[in-house]
């Protein structure tokens, strides 16, 4: 997502170097590429089709739908300004403009971005389930779903993954859905598993998040909660320095840990930040070390 809007939108971006990145993640073992049609928006698939062109069998996939672009500069800050629409016709329509600018003739994983509450879920579902039946996608999984929804989901056809926000300063996810996930067999894909930058001690201060950055209308990063929050991001910083690794690898291990079923899904626009990530997936924390992660606070502040 990064790779084409939403987080320090002054900054031009780099196709080249975006295109590097992914080609380097491939080189590097990482072979699920996330993305969705609203990225940019529909730039984000285009981008990664043209990266992935002469490799795609190399990668798996995942794209989603279910979020429509009602104007490209509408939304606050200069952001895309998005409705949910999860209508059949709209799922028909979405898959086949993503197929196009992805340039296969299969999406791995489809998923539903978000659930319409204008639309019965199970109506949407099937149109997903139809995209299966179809050829055009291997597997279809859901995102920022309850246990409830995901079990209505179910009895249309199986869930193959479960995409929410979870990290150690987003942790919702642990009561109910992480455990039913692994119950199921359903894969479990933390997206913004480094806190949108903050679990690696980067902001201490609103002031110092980019102008047009879509994190400044995030309550979490607000200044009263900012300055709250900045204890969890030392916590991290303190087991990392002491098992001398990155804290990025300190925060993706924790996520690793909390299950085979759980894959995190790192974004990044840099080969810097790309290798350290990485690290994260053969970064092994101990007992003490999860445990003293496990009794961090919740953060001060609403997700959205």
């Amino acid at each position: 997502m990064g790779m084409s809007f939403a987080y320090d939108m002054t900054t031009p971006r780099d196709e080249a170097t975006s295109v590097s990145v992914i080609h380097q993640a491939l080189d590097l073992g990482m072979t699920l590429i996330d993305t969705a049609d609203v990225y940019g928006p529909y730039t984000n698939e285009e981008l990664v089709g043209r990266a992935l062109a002469g490799r795609r069998d190399q990668a798996v996939i995942a794209t989603k739908v279910g979020l429509e672009c009602i104007d490209p500069t509408g939304g606050p800050g200069g952001a895309p300004l998005v409705r949910q629409n999860g209508r059949p016709e709209h799922v028909r329509a979405a898959i086949d403009a993503s197929l196009r600018r992805l340039g296969t003739d299969h999406i791995d994983l489809y998923q539903l971005h978000r659930v319409d509450p204008a639309v019965p879920l199970e109506e949407t579902w099937g149109a997903l389930a139809e995209a299966v039946a179809a050829g055009k996608a291997r597997h279809i999984g859901l995102s920022e779903v309850s246990v409830e929804q995901i079990k209505r989901a179910q009895t249309i056809h199986p869930v193959t993954t479960v995409q929410s926000e979870f990290s150690l300063w987003a942790r919702d996810v642990q009561a109910e859905v992480l455990p039913y996930c692994e119950d199921q067999g359903i894969g479990l894909l933390p997206y913004s598993p480094l806190g949108r930058g903050f679990l690696l001690g980067r902001f201490s201060s609103f002031d110092e998040l980019p102008k047009n950055d879509q994190r400044r209308r995030l309550p979490r990063f607000q200044q009263d909660n900012l300055r709250a929050n900045l204890a969890i991001a030392d916590k991290v910083r303190e087991v990392a320095d002491r098992i001398g690794a990155p804290p990025a690898q300190v925060a993706l291990a924790w996520l690793v840990a909390q299950g085979e079923h759980v894959v995190p899904i790192p974004g990044t626009k840099t080969p810097k930040y790309l290798v350290e990530n990485a690290g994260g997936a053969d970064l092994r924390l101990s007992p003490a070390d999860l445990a003293e992660l496990d009794s961090i606070p919740a953060p001060v502040g609403a997700r959205y």
